[in-house]
């Protein structure tokens, strides 16, 4: 008999497992912060309950306690002091080991079903967690509810789709005959067990701390796995939260609530050790070069999941929608100051300008009306500060403050005053100019609101220097204006040798640097900028082991 929480939250599987299969448009989760669809004080309740946990401890009953951790510093300038409880690592990972056989014993149905009646527990907590998202990242009102929660929550979903999906291919029992001519025939009953690999980690990124996460805390989970999960240390908030919902669920359905914890510490040594320790079979992470590097250099005993940066780009060869062309890329550019994996830095550009529907366009006039469109934009404070959202990091800030010494400033970037939160930091997007030869400019990635226009020779010089920008530094995203059939083909198949995603002649409200979950691929695992995808069944699969028993009949 299927366990109840499977049965009770079969339907939304069975839609899940039909979105991943059509690729269509579909959530099960509403992204509009509707009192309707969360009631009608959701908002007012969200938003109170993490002004509740300003200056107190976050309540967190897990073993090997050492001490308490309060590093976050809200983007927004509101002093948050929120201690966390801080655990020896050992201690983590073995309680998690200790966990799993009874976790194993659930069974697919019983674990995926757990796992979505944690979803949907976290769904009705999205207010608190995107207040949560928020405060912690900087991301504005509206990106912070939907990223950080429903959007987050589908992508979550989706990786327990897959997860269930490649599990259920796995039978239970088989009865094996082999003929004997006329002997009697040989006969064995034979037994399947999905066994997780062992203790999964996954870490976080201070930007997106739940779209990041969720994915492969739910594909480790679902597939038997004990989860630790390691926040980014200034983005504890929302991954406490979700973790105590998880282990609110866990312990209500007899299972050990250590098998899904949470380790936070500001000593990367800490994390390092733990990503080495021998029961880690995998690590989820999402973050820097430097680290996601040495994560896969060193985690021998475990199976990495890592998104790292790239040099995101888009090819402008010719439109026959220059404003509404203009009008999105200023919206891509500004859209949380940048501070996306997947946000466009290098705009190339043919030197002797474009064709569009508005007659020719030179390379200059480009820059300056793309300038123009995102002035337009930005222009009320009220829609600037709720667009751009806050600089999360101080590094970010910096890199911002020296990037006009890296080319002729088209645009530059500004300080725009936040009317609820004076201490915000809100900067609009630097755009600058520079020639395809001014590699050390642009030829890496500047994390932030810094972007590029990169004059080439042709349309053909714009496709190869896209290509060998994918190639040799990674890209989650490509993108393309043009009405010319041979130059779309050429992107296409560039597209394909380096396997990076690509979005061509996007005029209207869909951005190269959104990422649908259950229709797009977010990253391939082709190239520099990550070793995987989210989600797609090799994002599952090697997450659990069959383990095999057999006997004669």
């Amino acid at each position: 008999m299927a366990h109840p929480l499977f049965e009770r939250h079969r339907a939304t599987l069975d839609a899940a497992l039909e979105a991943i299969r059509v690729r269509g448009y579909w959530s099960a989760y509403s992204e509009m912060p509707s009192p309707k669809v969360y009631g009608e004080t959701a908002m007012q309740d969200g938003k109170a309950a993490i002004d509740a946990l300003r200056g107190q401890e976050f309540l967190l009953d897990m073993p090997g306690r050492i001490g308490a951790v309060a590093s976050e510093r809200s983007p927004y300038g509101v002093e948050l002091s929120i201690s966390y409880p801080e655990c020896d690592p050992q201690a983590l990972i073995d309680a998690g080991l200790a966990a799993m056989p009874a976790w194993q014993k659930v069974g697919a149905d019983g674990r995926t079903g757990i796992c979505l009646e944690a979803l949907q527990r976290i769904n009705q907590r999205s207010f608190e967690i995107a207040h949560a998202v928020m405060m912690t990242t900087g991301q504005g009102w509206m990106m912070a509810f939907q990223a950080g929660g429903p959007h987050a929550q589908d992508r979550g979903l989706e990786a327990l789709a897959y997860a269930w999906r490649e599990m259920s291919f796995v039978p239970n029992e088989a009865l094996w005959e082999k003929p004997q001519g006329k002997n009697p025939p040989l006969t064995m009953r034979k037994h399947f067990e999905i066994v997780g690999r062992g203790v999964a980690l996954v870490i976080g990124c201070g930007t997106f701390p739940t779209w990041n996460t969720y994915p492969g805390l739910f594909a480790a989970l679902a597939t038997g796995n004990a989860v630790i999960v390691k926040p980014h240390e200034n983005a504890i908030l929302p991954a406490a939260i979700s973790v105590r919902i998880i282990r609110e669920v866990l312990a209500e359905n007899g299972i050990d609530p250590n098998l899904v914890t949470l380790a936070v510490t500001s000593d990367r040594k800490t994390t390092q050790a733990l990503a080495v320790n021998p029961a880690v079979k995998s690590v989820d992470f999402t973050g820097s070069n430097a680290f996601g590097e040495w994560l896969k250099e060193h985690c021998r005993q475990a199976q990495v999941y890592a998104e790292l940066a790239g040099v995101n780009n888009v090819i402008i060869e010719s439109t026959d929608d220059y404003k509404g062309m203009l009008k999105n890329l200023a919206f891509t550019l500004a859209l949380y100051s940048g501070q996306m994996c997947t946000t466009t830095q290098a705009i190339i550009v043919p030197a002797d300008g474009i064709e569009t529907d508005e007659g020719h366009k030179s390379f200059d006039q480009i820059g300056a009306d793309l300038g123009a469109a995102l002035d337009g934009l930005l222009a009320k404070p009220e829609i600037a500060t709720a667009v751009l959202g806050a600089i999360q990091s101080s590094d970010t800030l910096a890199r911002l403050a020296d990037a006009a010494a890296l080319g002729e400033v088209v645009v530059a970037s500004r300080k725009i005053e936040h009317a609820e939160y004076p201490m915000a930091e809100v900067r609009t997007p630097i755009i600058l100019k520079c020639d395809a030869a001014d590699e050390g400019a642009y030829m890496q990635e500047r994390f932030g609101p810094i972007s590029f226009l990169v004059r080439v020779q042709n349309s053909t010089a714009a496709v190869a220097l896209s290509e060998r920008l994918v190639h040799e530094h990674g890209a989650l995203t490509v993108g393309l204006y043009s009405t010319q059939p041979e130059v779309v083909e050429a992107v296409t198949a560039a597209t394909c040798r380096t396997k990076v995603a690509l979005s061509i002649n996007l005029t209207s409200a869909v951005y190269v640097n959104q990422s649908a979950a259950f229709s797009d691929y977010h990253a391939t695992g082709g190239n520099p900028a990550a070793t995987t995808c989210y989600a797609d069944a090799a994002f599952v699969a090697s997450r659990f082991r069959v383990v095999q028993r057999r006997y004669h009949v």
